[in-house]
């Protein structure tokens, strides 16, 4: 064949028919097309549906009642399904019962555009082969009354029909005589449950055994309206049908202009929480019949908090009828319940303050998540929302206000020298580790224009660690570094508050993350395009400073001890000891660090017990007594400082 030339048409002589093997094809679509057996008791109840809809539409004078009845019997091991509705001609189970994928619901909708009807493949009665060996079909049709017909099969593909007496009124009687594997569906309170769920939206009653009341006797409260508060409706109607979760508050799903006509209800769950598992649950029923129990992507990704039901005839299902095609009327859906989650809770924040609080306290650290992804959620949620602090939950009104009109944020995990710096200023810091907490408290700053300082980073540090007012002597500083830096620790003269507090350890996060990303276990850890990302981002950072040791030149104790090392004080050195021996103690209290070698915590206590000895010891005879009130130490001590000789009295306890 030249290039570019396709081939002709093939001559008629040469076209065959495709042979179908009936007995696989029925195997795969019966036992493989649904993914539980229940799916079997749903589409033999909507064909009885959509049975007394046709009759409907053919006989609109014709006054019949519609009813479907579904009976267990667990000793003959069987299943009924009976309704009252058009029935079949002999003609139409050769047809469309007998037919793969050829069904007249599909027929009569193309002809009256009735948007009731319910199937649309073909392919539902041989679910019933699924858990069935035998299936048998006893019908009378509405159009011949005194004529009635059985149909019986095993396994799908052989099946006969045979003429019966007629049933009393129109319909059919679909028996299954199960599979032992399915016997446990012949117990009538498995079908209430079952039936229960998937036909609670059906329009047609359905009853089970000889109950008087059927299995959807619910009232729905987007369809009709209830007596009493229409609020308590929704709530009744979400407890009733919420599975794992109370219901704290109820709202209603509408018709969007121009693209959805979905109806429903939403609720905020009472249960688990966004950040550790989504519990998003959505029930979608397509024409009053269960379609899918979990369609959770038609809920935004924030919303794991939410469950609901909704119904529509728009949307389109697959062939198993389990799931929805993704086309423009889910897409719509998903736009119109995200907008009905946002409106929902704008109505319980505006009038159901008592419901909103406790939305607040079960779901706050969802919501704040919820409000980075909708920009309507923020505006409601910046001010009402709780965020973790050291202080316990309070809302970022709450954290700027304690903050002195900034809002502190903790870069590391919980405890650190950042919570213990704060708890000595009595200012709460959020924890921003937690789940969206530091992008939620970012823009909330922008949006209040308030000053935010991030703990942990440099920008942060500069904030909280001024500068002194006089730089240091080299010659100072290097003593202070050697007497108080271990290896690997920075010292940096600085001041801050409180006074009370001579020094803080600050582990460099930058550090920590590149001694955690070339760690040999890193790449079994993190997957190699993050790795790389990240040793790219840590790349600028040597890793030589693995902490800094901020030194508060405002503190008494510091001033006090750089005045006895200028005098030459023979204390200094001791008083040094002490405060190195603080540092690795406050470093421990605040939790382990993987790159922050603060020293040695037994040695450090040991060294508090040698200082104190040191200080406490007997003074060579003729020195004046050390004062031993405490308060009445700090004035004594100046007054008893050597002069440039060496002399006072505090220099026996430092020999």
């Amino acid at each position: 064949m030249s290039e570019g030339h396709l081939p002709g048409p093939a001559p008629t002589e040469d076209l065959r028919t495709t042979e179908v093997d009936l007995g696989g094809l029925v195997s795969v679509l019966a036992t493989h097309l649904y993914s539980t057996p229940l799916v079997a008791l749903r589409e033999l109840v909507q064909n009885a549906h959509d049975s007394h809809t046709r009759r409907r539409l053919e006989d609109p004078d014709g006054g019949h009642t519609p009813t479907i009845r579904v009976r267990g019997d667990s000793a003959r091991r069987t299943v009924s399904i009976a309704d009252t509705g058009a029935g079949l001609t002999e003609p139409e189970i050769h047809a469309y019962l007998a037919t793969v994928g050829t069904g007249y619901t599909r027929l009569l909708r193309e002809v009256t555009g009735n948007d009731e009807l319910i199937g649309a493949f073909g392919l539902g009665f041989l679910s019933a082969f699924s858990i069935a060996d035998e299936v048998t079909v006893t019908t009378t049709s509405h159009r011949e009354p005194g004529l009635g017909h059985r149909y019986r099969s095993r396994g799908g593909e052989q099946y006969s029909v045979e003429p019966v007496a007629a049933r009393r009124t129109p319909g059919s009687v679909v028996e299954l005589t199960l599979k032992t594997e399915h016997a446990h569906l012949a117990e009538e309170q498995a079908l209430r449950e079952v039936l229960g769920r998937y036909c609670v939206l059906l329009g047609v009653p359905v009853f089970v055994g000889d109950d008087e009341r059927p299995v959807n006797d619910v009232p729905v409260p987007w369809r009709e309206e209830q007596a009493g508060d229409p609020y308590a409706a929704r709530m009744r109607f979400a407890t009733a049908f919420g599975r794992r979760f109370e219901p704290l508050a109820a709202f209603p799903v509408g018709p969007a202009a121009g693209g959805t006509d979905a109806v429903g209800l939403l609720w905020v769950q009472d249960g688990g929480t966004y950040g550790s598992s989504d519990n998003r649950d959505l029930a979608v029923y397509l024409r009053g019949m269960l379609l899918s129990e979990d369609a959770r992507d038609l809920l935004p990704s924030w919303a794991g908090f939410v469950g609901g039901v909704v119904e529509s005839h728009r949307l389109t299902p697959t062939a198993s009828r389990e799931d929805l095609q993704r086309d423009e009327h889910y897409r719509a859906l998903q736009q119109a319940l995200a907008d009905a989650v946002v409106d929902g809770l704008y109505e319980t924040a505006r009038l159901r303050p008592a419901a909103w609080r406790r939305i607040l306290a079960r779901h706050g650290q969802d919501l704040l998540g919820a409000a980075l992804c909708d920009d309507r959620l923020f505006t409601l949620l910046a001010d009402d929302v709780p965020v973790p602090t050291s202080q316990g939950d309070l809302t970022a009104g709450a954290l700027r206000a304690a903050g002195g009109g900034a809002v502190h944020i903790a870069l590391g995990s919980g405890g650190g020298f950042e919570e213990m710096l704060y708890r000595a200023m009595q200012v709460p810091i959020a924890r921003g580790d937690r789940y969206a907490v530091l992008p939620f408290l970012r823009r909330y700053a922008q949006l209040r224009d308030c000053r935010i300082v991030e703990l942990g980073s440099e920008h942060g540090n500069r904030e909280l660690f001024r500068d002194p007012e006089r730089p240091l002597p080299a010659e100072e500083r290097a003593w202070l570094a050697a007497a108080l830096a271990d290896e690997g620790e920075q010292l940096v003269p600085a001041r801050f508050e409180p006074p009370g507090l001579p020094l803080v350890l600050v582990p460099d996060r930058e550090a920590e993350l590149k001694a955690r990303i070339e760690d040999d276990q890193a790449d079994a850890r993190i997957p190699s395009a993050a790795l790389r990302l990240a040793r790219a981002f840590t790349a600028r950072t040597g890793g030589e400073v693995k902490a800094r040791l901020y030194l508060n030149l405002a503190a008494p104790a510091v001033r006090d001890l750089l005045t006895a090392y200028r005098s030459g004080h023979t204390g200094a050195a001791t008083a040094a000891g002490l405060l190195r021996s603080l540092k690795v103690i406050m470093a421990a209290a605040a939790g382990p660090s993987s790159t922050s070698p603060a020293g040695d915590l037994s040695a450090a206590l040991a060294g508090i017990g040698t200082a104190v000895s040191a200080l406490t010891a007997a003074l060579p005879a003729g020195l004046p007594a050390v004062p031993d009130t405490l308060p009445d130490l700090p004035e004594a001590l100046p007054g008893a400082r050597p002069d440039a000789s060496g002399g006072g009295p505090d220099e026996g306890a430092g020999a």
